[in-house]
């Protein structure tokens, strides 16, 4: 498994489940639409209000579990930011693409924007007769 086939498989998956810690040390997790880079950078949008926001505006950990319908699953852990200028742009174009209601969404004052960099991988694969998983430690940027 390689960076490149991470890429791959995000995008045929347009939902996450997102798990953030909130302040009291409590997992939080939610649905979100995702989108990937080619160099393997998720984006999604949230309320500024939301608990995910300031859950990752506290502490930059997330992770994510992404696929699920055809018998694989991806689960990654990484680091968020909160892009600007040039990079949100860059960023939140390939969003668009994707989730066009989200043009709407970036009209209002309520919303932020987080960018995640993989540090690990864990792509399972239960189509055979016995489970493959394959796990990949990802560089930190």
């Amino acid at each position: 498994m390689s960076p490149r086939d991470l890429v791959e498989f995000i995008r045929r998956q347009p939902w996450a489940v997102e798990a953030t810690v909130s302040e009291s040390g409590a997992p939080q997790a939610a649905v979100i639409g995702v989108v990937v880079s080619d160099t393997l950078e998720l984006l999604f949008d949230t309320l500024a209000s939301s608990r995910k926001c300031r859950n990752l505006r506290r502490d930059p950990r997330v992770a994510f579990v992404i696929g699920w319908d055809d018998a694989r699953t991806l689960q990654l852990e990484g680091t968020a930011d909160e892009p600007t200028g040039v990079e949100l742009e860059r960023l939140k174009a390939l969003y668009f693409a994707r989730f066009p209601d989200g043009i709407e969404r970036a009209k209002t004052d309520d919303i932020a924007y987080f960018r995640v960099r993989p540090t690990w991988a864990r792509l399972s694969d239960f189509r055979g007769a016995a489970p493959v998983v394959t796990e990949l430690d990802l560089p930190r940027r």
